[in-house]
Protein backbone atom coordinates (compact mmCIF):
# COMPACT_ATOMS: atom_id res chain seq x y z
CA UNK A 1 0.00 0.00 0.00
CA UNK A 2 1.43 3.37 -0.87
CA UNK A 3 1.47 5.95 1.87
CA UNK A 4 -0.34 9.23 1.86
CA UNK A 5 2.03 12.17 1.62
CA UNK A 6 2.90 13.59 5.00
CA UNK A 7 1.61 17.07 5.60
CA UNK A 8 2.18 19.45 8.46
CA UNK A 9 0.72 18.23 11.73
CA UNK A 10 -2.60 19.77 12.57
CA UNK A 11 -4.26 19.61 15.95
CA UNK A 12 -7.94 18.76 15.65
CA UNK A 13 -10.50 19.39 18.35
CA UNK A 14 -13.84 17.73 18.84
CA UNK A 15 -15.52 20.31 16.61
CA UNK A 16 -13.20 19.80 13.66
CA UNK A 17 -14.61 20.96 10.35
CA UNK A 18 -14.48 18.45 7.55
CA UNK A 19 -14.75 20.49 4.38
CA UNK A 20 -14.56 17.50 2.06
CA UNK A 21 -17.13 15.34 3.88
CA UNK A 22 -20.87 15.96 3.61
CA UNK A 23 -23.80 14.27 5.28
CA UNK A 24 -27.15 14.78 3.58
CA UNK A 25 -30.14 12.56 4.26
CA UNK A 26 -31.05 12.81 0.55
CA UNK A 27 -27.71 11.35 -0.58
CA UNK A 28 -26.85 7.71 0.12
CA UNK A 29 -29.35 7.63 2.98
CA UNK A 30 -27.35 10.12 5.01
CA UNK A 31 -24.06 8.23 4.93
CA UNK A 32 -21.00 10.49 5.17
CA UNK A 33 -19.75 10.98 1.59
CA UNK A 34 -17.04 12.92 -0.16
CA UNK A 35 -18.57 16.30 -1.01
CA UNK A 36 -19.99 16.52 -4.52
CA UNK A 37 -20.00 12.73 -4.95
CA UNK A 38 -21.92 9.68 -3.84
CA UNK A 39 -18.71 8.03 -2.62
CA UNK A 40 -19.14 6.96 1.01
CA UNK A 41 -16.33 7.54 3.49
CA UNK A 42 -16.76 3.96 4.74
CA UNK A 43 -16.04 2.55 1.29
CA UNK A 44 -12.78 4.49 1.07
CA UNK A 45 -11.74 3.39 4.55
CA UNK A 46 -12.49 -0.24 3.65
CA UNK A 47 -10.44 0.05 0.46
CA UNK A 48 -7.44 1.47 2.36
CA UNK A 49 -7.82 -1.17 5.08
CA UNK A 50 -7.84 -3.95 2.47
CA UNK A 51 -4.57 -2.66 1.03
CA UNK A 52 -5.78 -0.79 -2.03
CA UNK A 53 -3.12 1.81 -2.88
CA UNK A 54 -4.22 5.45 -2.79
CA UNK A 55 -3.04 5.86 -6.41
CA UNK A 56 -5.37 3.02 -7.45
CA UNK A 57 -8.34 4.58 -5.67
CA UNK A 58 -7.71 7.94 -7.35
CA UNK A 59 -7.33 6.17 -10.70
CA UNK A 60 -10.61 4.25 -10.24
CA UNK A 61 -12.44 7.34 -8.96
CA UNK A 62 -10.96 10.28 -10.90
CA UNK A 63 -13.28 12.75 -9.17
CA UNK A 64 -11.31 12.12 -5.95
CA UNK A 65 -8.10 13.73 -4.81
CA UNK A 66 -5.64 12.34 -2.29
CA UNK A 67 -6.83 15.03 0.14
CA UNK A 68 -10.34 13.52 -0.04
CA UNK A 69 -8.98 10.16 1.06
CA UNK A 70 -6.86 11.73 3.78
CA UNK A 71 -9.88 13.58 5.16
CA UNK A 72 -12.02 10.43 4.97
CA UNK A 73 -9.47 8.66 7.17
CA UNK A 74 -9.38 11.58 9.64
CA UNK A 75 -13.18 11.61 9.70
CA UNK A 76 -13.30 7.88 10.45
CA UNK A 77 -10.62 8.16 13.15
CA UNK A 78 -12.38 11.07 14.82
CA UNK A 79 -15.76 9.40 14.76
CA UNK A 80 -14.63 6.03 16.06
CA UNK A 81 -13.64 7.90 19.23
CA UNK A 82 -17.11 9.46 19.46
CA UNK A 83 -19.21 6.32 19.18
CA UNK A 84 -19.92 3.27 21.26
CA UNK A 85 -19.04 0.29 19.08
CA UNK A 86 -21.17 -2.77 19.88
CA UNK A 87 -19.16 -5.95 20.04
CA UNK A 88 -20.54 -9.48 20.13
CA UNK A 89 -19.83 -11.27 23.36
CA UNK A 90 -18.04 -14.53 22.95
CA UNK A 91 -19.75 -17.63 24.28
Amino acid sequence: MDALPNGPGVAYGLRMAFTRIKIDHRIMGGLPCIAGTRIPVAMLVRMIASGTPVATIVEEYPQLEEDDIREALRFAATNINQRVVPLEQSA
